[in-house]
């Protein structure tokens, strides 16, 4: 297991210095920038993190689509070129700048020409994602007919009975992507009775799966009843709870999570699926404890059961221990698993949450380019992607900025 990620030893919490100069001088003769990074006030380490993730965020748009030809070949969030738009769409948010809101309106409009006859439903990985992203950032540049245009192409999108259930290609995607445009436009822009509809229709689908007894709802993909976010039971329960369900639907759902909080490793860690119940490995937010202890955390919030909370702390745990993953991504990598951290800050307000997401931040921007260069870390298949690349590096590192409101990327409204 200890090839996948780097032994974390970093102190389990150092507390700020009161100023920049007090941090820089406490570690004279240390020589260990990533120590001096820890004890920084907050305001000046969100600082550097948000230089740094607008200049990464640069990099991406030149090499995504200005030295492409402004061309797309993968219009997905994914690993294609929406995830550079939806990046552009975060450092607007941060920083207002118009030209940032223009860009990412420039490639989504090219998404869209690209993603024309996808049969793929949903915001990662469909077409879906570039319909909602399209008219949320024509909102905020007062586009009201390109916001029209994407509404309208979005409303084309059909969901037929060969859709799985799962988040990045299944139904969950596509109800994500509705909550998505209700957020940002307006309560009433996708109508209640649709989002009913698709959960209905998860729900049903969900308890009819073939099971002797356990979890009440069970879910399959290309023949693996996955636990994960990406794929399995946490993806969709996260999903459905942000949808009004019924009491005897709240029930199933709790239900669900304890049977996957019961049946966890004794490590705290989560199985990627029911045919992987004896194998330990997996640490990620698509597979593991990051994506599950994300679901935990909105459990607890939402239904305010005690057990929740307990079992997203102990998964935390797991992504403290074995989270500092030798790979830079969202999906499954250092930035995704930072996340947890956050969450569990903004549920709590303990400060060690918010000291961890900073440590496993400031890895990253003190070692993640050196480590990279020198083979150590896997810069991603994708290597200037938002979920497998830089691309998820630099929007945690914007995300950072505003730490009480920093949501993992289409996944957390």
């Amino acid at each position: 297991m200890g090839d996948r990620f780097f032994p974390n030893k970093m102190p389990d919490f150092i507390a700020e210095a009161s100023t920049t100069a007090e941090a820089t001088t406490h570690q004279q003769g240390i020589g260990d920038t990533l120590t001096k990074l820890l004890s920084m006030p907050y305001h000046a380490l969100s600082q550097q993190l948000q230089r740094a993730g607008l200049d990464l965020k640069e990099t991406i748009a030149m090499e995504t689509w200005g030295m492409s030809g402004q061309s797309v070949q993968n219009f997905t969030l994914y690993t294609g070129t929406l995830g550079t738009a939806f990046l552009l769409f975060k450092s607007y948010q941060v920083t207002n700048n118009k030209n940032d809101i223009s860009l990412c309106l420039e490639i989504v409009k090219a998404c869209d020409s690209a993603s024309l006859g996808s049969k793929d439903v949903t915001f990662i990985c469909g077409r879906a994602g570039v319909c909602a992203l399209g008219a949320v950032a024509a909102k905020y540049a007062n586009d009201e007919a390109l916001q029209n245009y994407f509404l309208n192409q979005f409303e084309e999108i059909k969901l037929s009975k060969d859709h799985p259930d799962e988040l990045l290609y299944g139904r969950s995607g596509y109800l994500w992507c509705c909550l998505f445009l209700n957020k940002h436009i307006g309560e009433w822009t996708v109508p209640r009775t649709t989002i009913r509809a698709v959960a209905d229709e998860i729900i049903k689908h969900g308890r009819a799966f073939p099971k002797k007894g356990g979890s009440p709802l069970m879910y399959e993909w290309y023949g693996e009843r996955y636990w994960g976010a990406a794929h399995g039971l946490a993806g969709i329960m996260h999903v459905l709870m942000d949808v009004e369900l019924k009491p005897d639907e709240v029930e199933d759902v709790k239900a669900t999570l304890r049977y996957m909080i019961n049946n966890r490793f004794t490590s705290g860690n989560y199985a990627a699926s029911e045919a992987d119940r004896d194998r330990d490995v997996l640490v990620h937010w698509c597979h593991g404890a990051p994506g599950v202890a994300l679901t935990l955390v909105k459990a607890a919030k939402v239904f305010g059961d005690k057990i929740f909370l307990e079992a997203a702390i102990e998964a935390a745990e797991v992504v403290w221990r074995r989270g500092l993953l030798k790979r830079v991504g969202i999906c499954h990598g250092i930035s995704g698993n930072t996340y947890v951290f956050l969450s569990l800050y903004q549920m709590t307000r303990n400060e060690e949450y918010l000291y961890k997401a900073k440590a496993f931040a400031s890895f990253l921007l003190d070692g993640a380019h050196t480590l990279i260069s020198a083979g150590e870390m896997h810069g991603g298949d994708n290597p200037h992607s938002l979920f497998e690349g830089m691309g998820g590096m630099a929007y945690l590192f914007l995300d950072m900025t505003d730490p009480a409101n920093a949501r993992f990327p289409a996944y957390e409204l």
